[in-house]
């Protein structure tokens, strides 16, 4: 599609992080912009959608009400079905119906655009690369799945930004294959890990992405599968020597990490060695189009972070609590190693969503949790978050929960999250980490701010 030739979109689920995002670059560019989303009641708070209205885009329950003659464009997921009323609706009135991703391919083409890839850390190197270059007047735009804490402080939900320049950062996903869609000037692979697809799937669609980027194409050399799509890479990261930006000596402590590159001492207020490569990444494009390390490592002294990717929620009683977005087994590791006290316990709750995904990665999930948990710590997990559609409840969390104690693992099952306050309120001592874990549910970050609440 042609951005120019259509005034006024219509996008079902506008609550959503990919659809939230778009629909505000889309106001932010002069748009006419309105949705509906099932979480939407005039007596019911919605935080998003709030932040949608003080936008100027009217919002709507998923009743088809909100569209009419005007409506030119129907926005949709690939998680909207064509029994839904607002989709039968647009096509009685002969409206074009367009997949959320077709969209931002046609956002993408009117911008020179870099597009960030990888199964981990998108969301993070695109804030991370947007704050390097905001803060060093390249004033790009920006699309993402998660909100900027920079933005929110400003009462926006934070996932999208109108710049001045030409540029445009995106967030580009594989899980539904639309990051075959994008013709980026700069594409990024962080890495290639189990995770909806199968490696053979992923690799596939990876090499797509590569083969249609038009400028420079750069991969993280650390992860094998990623680094076989570009091994001689001019720009590309990593840990080891043939890498152009090789991060060495890394440290943490706490809320912050440390690393160098060619003897540039980096310091970033976030937490895990997996920040590192995300940051490596978000450096090597930064120093591509023209900033200096010395400039990249003064600007991330101040990165602030994103909504829900390893954010302090609050410390009571010398115990820290730790919201995070983790939701596929590297994720889950990754995050675990990153939140474990030198001198306290680690508590891990998981909320896995999908009752597919959570089939199809079962095995994964055990091995990668069984790897990462040391003696002292242990891994809770509550049902499975369901969010509606057709699918086969044949699975557990307590499956999971049981494989783990059959490897030796400390593990728990309650079914009932409404019961992990009073469970972890009994067992948290200080110094030690409660790290909350989960995707798609939007009621996680209330929840991670009672748990916090009701500790003891």
């Amino acid at each position: 599609m042609n951005l120019n030739d259509y005034k006024n979109f219509f996008f079902v689920g506008i609550a959503g992080s990919g659809m939230s995002a778009i629909a505000q670059y889309l106001r932010g560019i002069g748009k006419n912009v309105k949705g509906s989303d099932r979480e939407y009641s005039p007596k019911k708070q919605n935080k998003n959608l709030e932040q949608l209205i003080k936008q100027e885009i009217l919002c709507y329950p998923q009743n088809a009400t909100g569209i009419n003659s005007k409506t030119e464009v129907l926005v949709i997921s690939t998680a909207i079905e064509e029994d839904n009323v607002e989709y039968l609706k647009a096509k009685e009135l002969g409206i074009p119906i367009v997949l959320r991703s077709d969209l931002l391919a046609a956002i993408t083409r009117t911008r020179k655009t870099i597009a960030i890839a990888g199964t981990s850390g998108k969301s993070t190197t695109v804030a991370m690369l947007f704050h390097i270059l905001n803060e060093n007047d390249f004033s790009p735009s920006l699309i993402t799945g998660a909100g900027l804490i920079s933005l929110q402080i400003n009462g926006e939900i934070g996932n999208a930004y109108v710049g001045k320049s030409r540029w445009l950062i995106i967030e580009a996903d594989e899980s539904d294959g639309s990051l075959t869609k994008y013709t980026p000037e700069i594409g990024v692979v962080l890495n290639i890990d189990k995770d909806h697809k199968t490696i053979e799937e992923l690799t596939e669609i990876f090499t797509i992405f590569k083969n249609n980027t038009r400028e420079k194409f750069i991969v993280n050399n650390s992860n094998t599968r990623s680094k076989s799509l570009n091994p001689q890479g001019d720009f590309n990261f990593g840990i080891d020597h043939d890498s152009k930006f090789s991060g060495k000596n890394f440290r943490q402590n706490d809320f912050e990490i440390c690393f160098e590159i060619d003897d540039v001492e980096f310091s970033i207020p976030t937490k895990g060695q997996y920040n590192m490569y995300n940051a490596l990444a978000a450096i090597s494009v930064a120093n591509y189009l023209g900033t200096s390390l010395l400039d990249a490592a003064e600007a991330l002294r101040t990165y602030s972070g994103i909504h829900r990717r390893n954010q302090l929620i609050g410390v009571k009683n010398g115990v820290q609590v730790i919201d995070d977005f983790a939701h596929n087994p590297v994720k889950i590791a990754s995050s675990i190693k990153a939140n474990q006290p030198e001198k306290g316990r680690l508590f891990a709750w998981f909320q896995p969503h999908g009752f597919a995904p959570t089939r199809f990665l079962r095995n994964d999930f055990v091995a990668e949790i069984s790897k990462a948990l040391r003696p002292e710590d242990e891994i809770i997990m509550s049902e499975i978050y369901y969010a509606g559609g057709t699918t086969t409840k044949d699975i557990s969390a307590a499956d999971l929960i049981n494989d783990l104690k059959n490897n030796g693992i400390n593990a728990h099952f309650l079914a009932n999250r409404n019961e992990l306050p009073v469970y972890l309120s009994a067992k948290a001592k200080a110094n030690d980490i409660i790290l909350l874990s989960g995707a798609r549910d939007p009621s996680l970050e209330d929840f991670a701010k009672t748990v916090l609440k009701e500790l003891r």
